[in-house]
């Protein structure tokens, strides 16, 4: 990828790259005679929808946009899941969906009866809490003591009540096969009964099969024994593995300001706008001819965002050259769980949205505009 070529700031979208992922997961999809769907909270830049819907069948949603946007740019009826539903929304979600999954008894015991009244049949379901995660980020970790999450398993009744078809949990995050063999293990001696009560189990996220020495034939095993065992249909919606490494974010260098010694150089970018992981989870982006400080390092740079947040700001890097104003700062790996969460704080215009296309023309998808930060507010 020439980076000179592109407008900078932005976010850019190897086509080749996501493709090359959505078969990989449809190999694993076909092998283990399942149904791998998108979810949008990790990934949900709809201009790819098309090339997506080659691999995948549907998408899954956490709200009424989500699902609205599957309805209309995936062309199909969303599985949503959502801690809680609101009335004065709950109708018009329902036209959108095809899966519906409630977070607790409560919630289902007063929006199910809603859902035999639509055109089309929606299949209900309840999240269950199997009260074990391998993820170690409490942020991240939907098995933490306490967790709003899911129903655990002292709370069922002996039998599922009428109208629930399908069990949904979702306790990983980056995650690989063997972990969710252990998830697998709790959830059959927690809910093991329930599962020969329901025709379908999700198993939710974090399964991030495209990551390097993830190991797919365990997995592809795994799931066509839990599949035969409980004669159930099984769905993943993995979030990260669909665009895990197929782009990046852009960046230019526009000052260099030095304190005590410290040398920031400041970006058209920022952290706390459009890269927030890198300071919530927190965690350090790799960056194209960048590496970590050594006891040598001549060439030190703090990353400085634009926004007037002081934390807006990642500790140093070693770059082994000298950075000048106008050089490009290059962050790998920006395209999942980093689009999804940006804002406009501070009036910070947002990157461009670019895809260097399977045929390596640059098609710039869109720039944003005053009317874009104007029009969130009021």
């Amino acid at each position: 990828m020439d980076y000179s070529k592109i407008y900078s700031p932005a976010f850019v979208l190897d086509e080749k790259l996501l493709r090359k992922n959505l078969e990989l997961i449809n190999d694993v999809q076909k092998k283990a005679g399942i149904e791998i769907i998108l979810a949008f909270k990790g990934f949900a830049m709809w201009s790819t929808f098309p090339l997506v819907r080659e691999y995948l069948s549907g998408a899954t949603a956490s709200s009424l946009f989500e699902a609205r946007l599957c309805f209309e740019e995936m062309k199909t009826r969303a599985h949503v899941y959502s801690p809680v539903y609101f009335e004065n929304e709950f109708d018009e979600l329902m036209s959108y969906s095809s899966h519906i999954v409630f977070n607790s008894f409560n919630q289902f015991n007063k929006f199910y009866p809603e859902t035999k009244k639509t055109d089309h049949p929606i299949s209900c379901g309840i999240r269950v809490n199997p009260e074990y995660s391998d993820v170690e980020t409490d942020l991240y970790n939907p098995s933490a003591p306490g967790s709003r999450l899911g129903v655990g398993a002292d709370e069922f009744p002996d039998d599922l009540p009428e109208g629930i078809e399908g069990l949904h949990f979702h306790v990983l995050c980056e995650s690989d096969s063997f972990s969710l063999e252990k998830v697998l293990e709790n959830l059959e001696t927690k809910f093991g009964k329930y599962l020969h009560q329901v025709k379908w189990v999700n198993m939710g996220g974090g399964h991030l099969m495209t990551r390097e020495g993830y190991n797919h034939e365990h997995l592809i095993q795994l799931l066509k024994k839990f599949k035969q065992k409980y004669n159930v249909k099984v769905i993943l919606e993995p979030g990260s593995a669909i665009a895990w490494e197929t782009g990046i974010l852009l960046s230019t260098v526009k000052d260099i300001v030095e304190h005590k010694g410290i040398k920031t150089a400041i970006l058209n970018v920022s952290f706390t706008a459009h890269m927030p992981d890198t300071l919530e989870m927190p965690y350090r982006p790799k960056i194209v001819g960048a590496t970590e400080p050594k006891e040598n390092s001549k060439f030190l740079y703090r990353l400085g965002g634009v926004s007037c947040l002081a934390g807006d700001y990642m500790e140093t890097y070693d770059f082994g050259k000298k950075l000048n104003i106008g050089d490009l700062v290059v962050f790998k790996d920006m395209i999942h769980y980093t689009m999804v969460k940006t804002t406009m704080f501070n009036g910070v215009n947002h990157p461009a949205i670019v895809i260097l296309k399977e045929n390596d023309i640059i098609q710039i998808i869109r720039k944003f505009q005053y009317e874009d930060f104007k029009g969130r507010l009021s």
